[in-house]
């Protein structure tokens, strides 16, 4: 039997879905979200990229709340510049691996958006 060749993303695909990982970095998960929504029809590799950098943005966004409550005890202001290095370096691998048109998972996601 024939194997179906997995399709390799066009340049512009890889552009679009590496935006959407790099603008978590500024808009947290608007970003993401409005790339998703307007291209989840157009492309099956934008939309995952998309989904996976809305759903990584989402667990972030509930880490600095989390984060901002236990300030309240002290503890939280050291969490806030733990998640924000993170948040920078994973967008920053995501959308690397984006560029080359490969499949980029974030570690420690939740998964809400399907």
């Amino acid at each position: 039997m024939d194997q179906l060749e997995p399709r390799v993303p066009s340049k512009d695909e890889c552009n679009i879905a590496m935006l959407g990982h790099l603008l978590g970095i500024f808009t947290g998960f608007l970003g993401a979200l409005i790339i998703w929504i307007m291209k989840k029809d157009d492309s099956a590799y934008i939309a995952n990229q998309a989904k996976e950098a809305l759903n990584f943005q989402i667990t972030i966004t509930i880490g600095f709340v989390i984060a901002w409550v236990l300030a309240f005890i002290l503890i939280g202001f050291i969490f806030i510049p733990v998640l924000l290095v993170l948040n920078l370096i994973f967008c920053i691998i995501a959308a690397m691996a984006a560029s080359k048109g490969q499949d980029y998972r974030y570690p420690l996601t939740l998964r809400l958006v399907q």
